[in-house]
């Protein structure tokens, strides 16, 4: 479902239903999302909470949070909306007066808005588009730093860890003729910068060819992955027992690393496998739910295109 709000913001949550049911709730328990967003998510974890329960939403973006407290007023009696980085999540719960949560979740992706909102600077669908891409609009490190200050190197570390593009030598060298010549200050002068890289052949090929690019340097400006794997542990840490920790990410780089944490968490030992008992002294934190991620259905693939790279992961904490 979209989810229209004040202020223009604009999102669909991907996964509602997978969400809300792998997250278990308990009417009087505690929850948090670390990623509001359009509150979508947030609404129907709201919803099946007792005055006795509590939600707390997280967003670092100040348009989500006047969107989030518009589409969740009418539970403003369990809901407590924070401006944040998830990464405080573990400080925002203790603060909120509780020792943990019986469930958490994360949906890592770009809200429709930001993607839709030319001046937020992450699309490369406008051309005419500021290189921004911050999701905090209060800081002020954008994506026009990076590709102008960023060295030769460093923009070839970027596009190549975070974008996957295998052109990325090509394409941080263009970046640099470019800003050469004068800075680069829009989503078409750094797609203009990339289509000089690729072959002509592959720019023939379906698909944008800035793409990767683009992703990369949101990845880099808003440190996500960074964000991701220092803080994916301590959450599950901050679950009660049998609270359950739902993420949502789009791309493989983000999936990878939750699959790995949580496979840790549940196997933490050490050991050689030829020892017979284990002597490391690590102890499971709790048992991976989603062996294989969980995909959206076909229904939803049909209603919302952008859903079709999700994949949901889920654990649960066992004390």
């Amino acid at each position: 479902m979209a989810d229209d709000i004040e202020c223009g913001f604009k999102h669909v949550s991907v996964m509602l239903n997978e969400c809300i049911e792998n997250l278990n709730i308990v009417p009087d328990g505690v929850y948090v999302d670390g990623t509001m967003g359009g509150a979508g998510h947030s609404y129907h974890i709201a919803e099946k909470l007792s005055k006795k329960g509590t939600l707390i939403a997280i967003d670092q973006d100040a348009d989500a949070i006047r969107a989030g407290k518009s589409r969740l007023c009418e539970y403003a009696d369990r809901v407590k909306i924070v401006k944040s980085n998830y990464s405080y999540m573990k400080e925002i719960v203790i603060s909120a007066g509780y020792d943990g949560a019986d469930g958490i979740l994360l949906d890592l992706g770009v809200s429709s808005y930001q993607l839709d909102t030319p001046e937020r600077g992450f699309t490369y669908r406008d051309e005419s588009a500021p290189l921004d891409m911050r999701m905090d609009t209060q800081t002020d490190f954008t994506a026009r730093d990076i590709v102008n200050g960023y060295t030769e190197s460093e923009l070839r570390r970027v596009i190549k860890d975070y974008g996957e593009d295998r052109f990325y030598a090509a394409i941080a060298r263009q970046i640099v003729l470019a800003r050469e010549k004068e800075p680069l200050a829009t989503a078409g002068d750094l797609i203009k910068a990339v289509k000089k890289a690729y072959p002509a052949k592959e720019l023939r090929k379906p698909g944008h060819p800035a793409k990767k690019t683009f992703q990369a340097i949101r990845i880099e400006l808003n440190g996500e992955l960074k964000v991701l794997e220092d803080n994916l542990r301590d959450m599950i840490g901050l679950l009660n027992d049998k609270g359950r920790i739902c993420i949502i990410t789009f791309h493989s780089l983000e999936d990878r690393i939750v699959k790995n944490i949580f496979r840790e968490c549940e196997d933490p030992c050490t050991c050689p496998p030829d020892f017979p008992v284990c002597v490391c002294g690590r102890k499971p934190l709790g048992k991976v739910i989603s062996r294989k991620p969980i995909r959206p259905s076909d229904a939803e693939l049909n209603a919302n295109p952008r859903s079709q790279s999700a994949r949901l992961r889920v654990f649960e904490r066992i004390k």
